[in-house]
């Protein structure tokens, strides 16, 4: 069964991972550093995991497995979600592929290297209407795929 995981210290995406979770009576794993409050759903499961750098990260990736669909901002998980076998999706609707990753590993990088030494980067755009709308179209797309596996 296909099982959706959400790195959810600040993904402004949970409740449409809820609403589609509902639709496909699909389990979701909401991973956190810190409590959030989730819906009284027996099928949603929040679990908050020691305080740490890619503690939540590397709760989700020992799990995820061929099938499953994991929501993440965080490049590095993405790559080890696809390297298990499982979808990897940003909160604006980007799809993580094995093509595509490579590229998103090397511009963080560059970000991280221009932060390091002093450049204001600016930061990522602010989340907008249409980005939970490109995220939406695109859980369903990934939660579809997965259940045909």
């Amino acid at each position: 069964m296909t099982t959706l995981y959400i790195d959810a210290d600040a993904c402004p995406v949970k409740d449409e991972v809820y609403r589609v979770a509902e639709r496909y009576a699909l389990p979701v794993f909401v991973v956190s550093n810190s409590w959030i409050r989730i819906p009284r759903d027996p099928r949603i499961t929040s679990v908050v995991v020691d305080e740490g750098p890619d503690v939540a990260d590397d709760w989700i990736a020992e799990r995820a497995v061929g099938g499953d669909v994991v929501i993440t901002a965080d490049i590095p998980l993405a790559e080890r979600a696809l390297k298990a076998g499982a979808q990897a999706l940003h909160p604006t609707g980007r799809v993580f592929t094995p093509d595509n990753i490579g590229g998103a590993l090397a511009s963080r990088a560059v970000g991280e290297h221009l932060r390091s030494v002093g450049e204001i980067t600016g930061g990522p755009k602010p989340f907008s209407a249409p980005d939970r709308s490109r995220f939406l179209q695109a859980l369903d797309t990934a939660v579809v795929k997965a259940r045909r596996r």
